[in-house]
């Protein structure tokens, strides 16, 4: 029935027979409490494996006090975790996945408002994560390690996990012992290669003495080429085979990235995909018995059947992908791979809420991290089936239609313009960002298959949506550009001052090709997101010179949280672009503006042929108040305008509710 025999094939990893090569990877989902797992955690990783991942790996357990890196990981050194994880572990067992927790200290790289501990290392070098140093390790801390390792692994067998995967990526402890860059021991624990992998084949080695032969044990490693002094794929083939050679080793994953070229440890669109190819498919050649897993930034049932089908590794981990689709397995396996929601790369809600600490969620999911309230990604049938129009056909209006049909409302969706998504279309016209446009073609498959009409080129009146005499009447018409160009830093000016100049444009206006900008364009952005951000690297793409000004203190701030923010700035000072954080636009000239610095009040006038103002934009309800008698809810920015993730959450809520 399956596009993708090789992806879908099993494989048996000491004894345990995996379904097919997808794996549901180890991320830090941040949804324990006080330390332990709970109902949201357990309920997370279900649905993946209800929705057919063969095997799924738990987020980061800390081995020790030193190594905490994040508020809502699980409680390390504490056998209260085991009868917690046993309740969650049983039901994805019994959903036919196989699973194992990963185990971690991220060794100097530590964070001291976390753990209030020292960062402990190999030789004692500066910490990655925050400003302080770390401590070098003595043989008996060594010893302690690896027995927090040994006991992290002993709680995980207890609790009824399969398996367990050491974490040795990003240059987290175990790679900075590999790294002669970071290991300037002269000890039994430094110097040759025997000498710089003797901790962590000691780890192995225990932990296979304690959990037994038909304990999986994998080990998680990444490729990073963005400095020298990071192990080359050579060397890192090497290291892990010196791992391989103990026949201990069950498999091994590569992701890419790490805390020097941190861009690429989560990528975004910005980065190409099937990024660690490379380095798995030399792995492979390395390795006699582990099996090899590639991972990072492989979003699709595609991209995964090529990476096996070229024999660049044994197994996929698709992350993202099963947060934004958590039945992609399942699907795939079914031969419709045409009906999984794809990731679109944004890491706006999974990475992004992390970085924030919060748990995780998706853009395209918001189902993820609330499956045990909502009931995941699939949908009990309405008691009552209603006729719903939906006024809209922007991500909230879209996920509102496609969710009420799945529970078997009769719906209709009227778009004034002639093309589905709204401004979110419009997003995906910037550079890379072409997975929007993949993502809106696929709402509207999905509403051929559930039959839900949608009218184009259809601006409804009030007298029309009466006539259509539904049951309920779905606003979500959207936002406006403001039209006045007011700047939440300038407070006192409830108007551009010179907006009667003209030549002022919005981003979306940019976008639709409406604005005739000339040669030199200024983008002012107060949100720091790709709104005005991709404005400006598509405008610098099309060859205008492009001056980005931000009452921030750095362009993209508020995709800092993405760690896409290093990579738009870099691409923006290679086309040419000027970066102005800090400043305001407090005249607009018709040739030119003046720019207010924010950090000392001086004025500068520079010249340009168009000003791009993004700035909050304006609530477009042109209907509600004429249909007050009616079953109304509204939805999305006609009622507050926010970012796109809460378009989908307020989309998807609405429509369980019905």
């Amino acid at each position: 029935m399956t596009d993708h025999p090789r992806l879908m094939s099993p494989l048996t990893l000491r004894g345990h027979t995996l379904r097919n090569r997808i794996t549901f990877g180890a991320h830090t989902a941040n949804m324990a409490r006080d330390g332990l797992p709970g109902p949201q955690f357990g309920a997370y990783l279900l649905e993946r494996a209800l929705g057919g991942a063969a095997m799924i790996v738990a987020e980061p357990m800390p081995v020790h006090r030193t190594g905490v890196l994040t508020r809502g990981n699980f409680r390390h050194s504490d056998d209260a975790v085991i009868p917690a994880f046993r309740k969650i572990v049983e039901p994805v067992k019994e959903a036919g996945a196989v699973v194992l927790q990963q185990l971690y200290h991220v060794g100097q790289h530590g964070d001291s408002d976390l753990s209030f501990a020292p960062h402990w290392g190999p030789s004692g070098g500066p910490s990655y994560h925050d400003s302080d140093g770390s401590h070098a390790m003595t043989e008996a801390e060594i010893g302690e390690i690896v027995e927090g390792f040994v006991q992290a692994a002993r709680r995980c067998r207890e609790a009824g996990f399969d398996g367990v995967e050491i974490w040795a990526a990003y240059h987290s402890l175990l790679d900075q012992f590999w790294t002669p860059w970071s290991n300037r021991r002269d000890d039994r624990w430094g110097g040759s290669l025997e000498n710089r992998t003797r901790f962590s084949r000691t780890i192995l080695e225990r932990i296979r003495a304690a959990c037994g032969e038909d304990f999986v044990i994998g080990l998680a490693v990444s490729h990073s080429d963005s400095y020298d002094v990071t192990l080359g794929i050579e060397a890192l083939a090497e290291a892990v085979a010196v791992h391989d050679a103990t026949g201990h080793l069950d498999y091994v994953t590569c992701g890419s990235g790490g805390y020097l070229d941190f861009d690429r440890l989560m990528p975004t669109f910005v980065h190409g995909e099937k990024l660690t190819t490379p380095a798995t498919a030399a792995l492979k050649s390395a390795l006699t018995h582990a099996r090899v897993q590639s991972e990072s930034h492989i979003r699709t049932p595609d991209n995964a059947e090529a990476v096996i089908a070229a024999g660049e590794a044994d197994l996929v981990s698709i992350v993202r992908g099963q947060i934004a689709d958590p039945h992609l397995a399942r699907k795939t396996a079914e031969g419709r791979a045409g009906d999984v929601r794809g990731c679109i790369s944004c890491n706006q809600m999974c990475w992004g809420r992390r970085s924030r600490d919060y748990w995780i969620s998706c853009l395209v999911n918001p189902s993820a991290g609330r499956e045990h309230e909502w009931g995941g990604d699939r949908f009990t049938p309405a008691e009552t089936p209603r006729r719903v129009l939906v006024v809209g056909a922007g991500p909230a209006g879209l996920e509102a239609a496609r969710v009420a049909a799945e529970r078997g409302h009769s719906v209709e969706i009227a778009e004034a313009s002639g093309e589905t998504g709204g401004q979110f279309r419009l997003a995906g016209m910037q550079p890379r960002r072409a997975q929007i446009l993949d993502l809106l073609d696929w709402y509207e498959r999905q509403f051929e298959r559930l039959q839900v009409r949608l009218r184009r080129h259809a601006f409804l009146e009030a007298d029309e949506i009466r006539a259509a005499a539904a049951d309920v009447v779905v606003l979500a018409t959207g936002s406006l550009p403001d039209e006045n160009g007011i700047q939440r830093w300038m407070p006192e000016a409830d108007r551009l001052p010179g907006l009667e100049a003209g030549r002022v444009f919005s981003p979306e206006a940019v976008m639709r090709r409406e604005a005739r900008l000339g040669e030199a364009v200024i983008v002012y952005d107060e949100g720091g997101h790709w709104r005005g951000c991709g404005t400006a690297w598509h405008l610098a793409e099309q060859g205008h010179r492009v001056t980005l000004v931000t009452p921030d203190p750095m362009v993209g701030a508020g995709i800092a949280r993405t760690s896409a923010d290093l990579p738009l700035r870099q691409r923006l000072a290679r086309l040419g672009a000027t970066l102005l954080p800090e400043h305001l636009v407090t005249r607009w000239h018709g040739d030119g503006a003046t720019l207010r610095n924010l950090l000392d009040g001086s004025e500068t006038r520079i010249a340009a042929t168009a000003l791009v103002m993004s700035t909050t934009n304006r609530a477009f309800d042109p209907l509600s108040a004429d249909l007050a008698d009616l079953d109304i809810r509204m939805i999305g920015d006609c009622v507050a305008p926010r970012l796109a993730p809460f378009a989908f959450h307020e989309g998807r809520r609405l429509a369980l509710d019905l």
